[in-house]
């Protein structure tokens, strides 16, 4: 069985546990664990739990032991690449990376409201952490936005799917390192958007082995724990994630975790797309 770091299994069982809608309490009366136990264990204080309380954990999500402590045969078995530089795993960032980002929505309102756009930014950064970590709904922030605004109703999730345009030479090369590596999603965004851009088709058509949504995490880029959780959940060293992102901020984090890191330019993206391509030529190639 593979072997995880502390921090990664602790993050890991957080994961499913939200995923199955359980509070640390309900976990812990359905896995007779004491809740000290189960806190320790996540949030990674308890360095080696023992492996019949990962079998109750693992119990009561409906899961395996396996998959719990992030052993996946199918990847194991896999004939994915390692790059020359260590990397198995690629995240890429969405807004400004695969996707153009959305500054033509905030000129749509401005002309749809007659106001200027950088009211319109004002009012929209003022809440978009809370919607990209869930604590505010997309409806709760529609509310707010039109609030401030001043106007008696607005739907960002509209304005944003009609503005965003998709960067086609990094959805090429989403294309090219699914079918040599292990590819995910980290992107801070709010609540069903990723899921509305597939089925739009503003996102590559892929297989996503990962996909760590902040909203659904509860955690965005930068604070660490955003990351500790994509580690989890891509199941992989450290040192053979490769982070793409267009904000400099985002990639520092990663970095002093251990990943590989690279700067995306939306601004010269052919180049930076290239860029990133030479880098991930296969060790065996």
């Amino acid at each position: 069985m593979k072997v995880v770091d502390e921090k990664s299994l602790g993050a890991r069982l957080q994961i499913a546990r939200q995923q199955a809608g359980l509070t640390q309490q309900a976990m812990c009366q359905k896995a007779n664990l004491s809740y000290s136990t189960l806190a320790k264990i996540e949030r990674g204080a308890i360095k080696s739990p023992s492996i019949f309380t990962i079998r109750s954990i693992a119990q009561v999500l409906g899961t395996s032991l396996d998959e719990l402590v992030g052993f996946d045969s199918k990847k194991s078995s896999s004939t994915k690449h390692k790059s020359k530089s260590g990397v198995k795993f690629i995240y890429f960032d969405i807004n400004g990376c695969l996707v153009r980002f959305f500054h033509r929505a905030f000129t749509a309102i401005a002309e749809d409201y007659q106001l200027t756009p950088d009211v319109i930014e004002s009012a929209f950064w003022k809440y978009n952490d809370d919607v990209c970590t869930g604590e505010m709904t997309v409806e709760e922030f529609n509310e707010q936005f039109a609030k401030d605004l001043k106007v008696e109703k607005i739907d960002w999730e509209d304005y944003y799917l009609k503005a965003v345009e998709p960067i086609e030479e990094m959805h090429e090369l989403v294309k090219w390192a699914s079918e040599n590596y292990l590819v995910g999603l980290m992107s801070n965004i709010g609540k069903g958007f990723i899921k509305q851009m597939q089925n739009a088709g503003l996102l590559p058509d892929v297989k996503y082995d990962a996909i760590v949504d902040s909203s659904e995490v509860g955690e965005i880029k930068p604070n660490p724990k955003v990351y500790q959780v994509a580690m989890a959940k891509a199941g992989v060293a450290a040192e053979e994630i490769l982070l793409i992102d267009d904000t400099r901020g985002n990639l520092i984090p990663a970095q002093k975790a251990g990943w590989h890191v690279m700067w995306f330019n939306d601004y010269d993206s052919q180049s930076s797309a290239k860029q990133a391509r030479a880098a991930l030529e296969p060790a065996s190639s």
